[in-house]
């Protein structure tokens, strides 16, 4: 029989969708066109993205640019494009660090944040350009902000297994309301991080999951990846029991109407968010370690470290970590690798002691 369940990834599409119709609204009216061409190539996610961080671009000219201080959003016209110079831009990447929203928040942009919105940019001029819509494009001129590599934050396998242990057994701590929620909880809150341990997937794949997505045959889950990809990710036998246990403890559950195939839920029953997670990775893992700020994200990257530390395939763990580019993963995960090479230079003994 087939399969006519609205899926999490459908339903979430389609929302984007109705609210990326909003979202263009509040944009030049040309800037449809541009929208509409890449729906082919970009996620919804990916375009609802876009279309806030370029509507920042046309909200910075109408506060910071004097030749536009008497107009509107509306009154911009595909022209204007070719007026805007290089300098414009940059001084656009120097607003970006810090300003106000429209609802007169501070906003602010670290490297990442920049990096992003000016690829936005440059994505937008690009296609006008390559239409020969408009004459010039600056956003090409500049330069990308630079970007400065991270530490790598992970848990140690030791902490893996303090964690786990914690969250297992730390409700004989408890007692009143707090015991009750614990017991509420717990089994979700273990399979979740379990499953993020055990298979480095991102907590918007987890929270994605319908129980339809476990595979128990072959110990693998269906997950979409970045741009909409589908892929098979599998599991060890922790997580195997794990999830069985959590399964049997779902049965007791009673979703809220369409919510019956979500694999996670919430105290409201109803689909985990991504929030929700990433409070409750939080809560438990501020236990074991002080130093450390973990999130699901780093979960992810333990999970990423300990697998290229098993098996020293930077390509293994870039496909099972949905990367595109492999010198993303080796990027990541480069440390270890000198870290190896220092272990070399106490390795070979020239005289023995």
């Amino acid at each position: 029989m087939a399969d006519t369940r609205t899926t999490y990834h459908e339903q979430r599409d389609q929302n984007n969708t109705l609210r990326l119709r909003q979202l263009l609204k509040t944009l030049p009216s040309f800037s449809s066109d541009y929208f509409r061409a890449i729906s082919n190539t970009t996620s919804t996610n990916t375009r609802i993205s876009y279309a806030y961080d370029i509507r920042v671009f046309f909200d910075f000219l109408l506060k910071e640019n004097p030749v536009y201080a008497k107009q509107s959003m509306d009154d911009f016209k595909l022209s204007d494009l070719d007026k805007i110079q290089p300098l414009d831009i940059e001084e656009y990447m120097e607003y970006l660090k810090l300003y106000k929203d429209n609802e007169e928040n501070l906003t602010s942009n670290g490297e990442r944040g920049l990096k992003r919105k000016i690829s936005a940019l440059r994505s937008f001029y690009t296609y006008y350009f390559k239409k020969q819509m408009i004459k010039t494009n600056p956003a090409l001129l500049i330069d990308m902000p630079k970007m400065h590599d991270k530490v790598i934050v992970r848990l140690e396998t030791d902490e893996v297994a303090k964690l786990l242990d914690y969250m297992e057994h730390c409700g004989d701590s408890l007692t009143g309301q707090k015991k009750v929620y614990y017991e509420k909880t717990k089994e979700r809150d273990l399979a979740i991080v379990t499953l993020l341990l055990g298979t480095g997937i991102r907590v918007s794949e987890c929270v994605g999951l319908d129980v339809e997505d476990i595979d128990f045959n072959n110990n693998g889950i269906k997950v979409f990846r970045k741009g909409g990809n589908e892929m098979m990710v599998y599991f060890g036998t922790e997580v195997e029991q794990i999830l069985t246990n959590y399964l049997e403890y779902r049965k007791s559950i009673t979703p809220l109407s369409g919510h019956e195939h979500a694999l996670f839920y919430s105290t409201q029953r109803k689909r985990i968010g991504v929030q929700a997670v990433e409070n409750m990775v939080k809560k438990y893992s501020s236990q074991i370690t002080t130093t450390k700020k973990i999130t699901p994200h780093k979960l992810r990257s333990t999970y990423g470290t300990n697998l290229y530390q098993e098996t020293g395939d930077i390509y293994l763990v870039a496909d099972v970590l949905g990367h595109k580019d492999v010198n993303t993963t080796k990027k990541h995960y480069a440390a270890i690798d000198e870290n190896r090479r220092k272990l070399a230079a106490s390795a070979v003994k020239l005289r023995e002691s």
